[in-house]
């Protein structure tokens, strides 16, 4: 087997560009919702427009369409699992501040080790088991559980948060089981055909929502028209480069360094939302990232 490649600056620029564009996606969402957009809306255009580029690059890369039995019986439940993730996470951008939002849903290894254990007996790693209480910890102080930071107490700290924490989740606990049924019975399937059939269903299943029930909610204004453009444009973009780019580069699309992605939408949601979290949520928030990269690097 070959060895993997090194990663040049190049890669490590593209990963970067690659979060950064991401974070940046969950903030332009936010404005999105603050001017009329609700969260199916947003998940049918971001996923349809991203489906129909992927279809490109399937096209113009000549690439097999060919899918066996288990792919036909698996890949309709990670389809159904994406669409309930994206809308859960969404929804909890819509609630929290975006890097809590963020923060919270990257606890999906943790989600994913514990799948992983219950449907196929994977028993996990030490490594894991060590960073889940530090995960933890982290997590506790970023979302201030006990309301010190925001002087509110327990109580009506979780009263205003409680809701988006359960979203992000509900986005966490989804996302992770996905992740593990398309290790065990989806991993051999090409990950662009892989990702037009998850988009392209969770596209489907947003707009039927939509239609069925909860509407569709357009923005009201030209903000929420840009916000709603750019959430698509930068997903859109983000998942074109991971499919085109990163293999040219030799580098892997999933590699932990663009789990840094709830650090640039700090960044962004201060800067452009007027959001702000406290020194000791900071702490927490730096626990959280620095545990997931750590997972990720120093895989075996």
């Amino acid at each position: 087997m070959n060895s993997p490649a090194r990663l040049t600056l190049t890669g490590f620029g593209t990963l970067l560009l690659i979060a950064f564009m991401m974070g940046a996606n969950h903030v332009a969402a936010r404005f999105a919702f603050n001017h009329g957009v609700n969260v199916v809306t947003a998940v049918s255009f971001r996923s349809g427009v991203t489906a129909l580029v992927v279809l490109l690059i399937l096209w113009q890369q000549g690439v097999s369409w060919r899918l066996n039995t288990r792919h036909k019986r698996y890949l309709p439940l990670i389809g159904a699992l994406i669409a309930v993730q994206s809308v859960c996470l969404y929804s909890s951008v819509a609630r929290l501040p975006v890097a809590l939002a963020l923060l919270v849903f990257n606890t999906y290894p943790m989600a994913a080790a514990l799948w992983a254990r219950v449907l196929y007996a994977h028993r996990p790693e030490r490594r894991v088991v060590l960073a889940m209480p530090v995960m933890l910890l982290g997590l506790a102080l970023a979302l201030d559980v006990l309301g010190a930071a925001s002087g509110l107490g327990a109580a009506a700290q979780w009263s205003q948060m409680g809701l988006g924490v359960a979203f992000a989740l509900g986005a966490s606990a989804t996302f992770g089981l996905a992740m593990v049924l398309t290790q065990y019975e989806a991993g051999d399937l090409d990950g662009r055909l892989r990702t037009f059939t998850t988009m392209a269903q969770v596209g489907v299943w947003a707009s039927a929502a939509a239609s069925l029930g909860l509407g569709w909610h357009l923005p009201v204004d030209a903000t929420g028209w840009v916000g709603l453009g750019m959430l698509t444009f930068l997903y859109g973009t983000a998942f074109t480069i991971m499919f085109t780019v990163l293999p040219k580069l030799g580098v892997v699309g999933n590699s932990p360094i663009m789990n840094v992605e709830p650090i640039f939408s700090l960044v962004l949601a201060w800067a452009l939302l007027g959001q702000a979290i406290a020194p000791m949520q900071l702490v927490g928030a730096a626990l959280v990232v620095g545990t997931v990269l750590a997972l990720g690097l120093f895989k075996r």
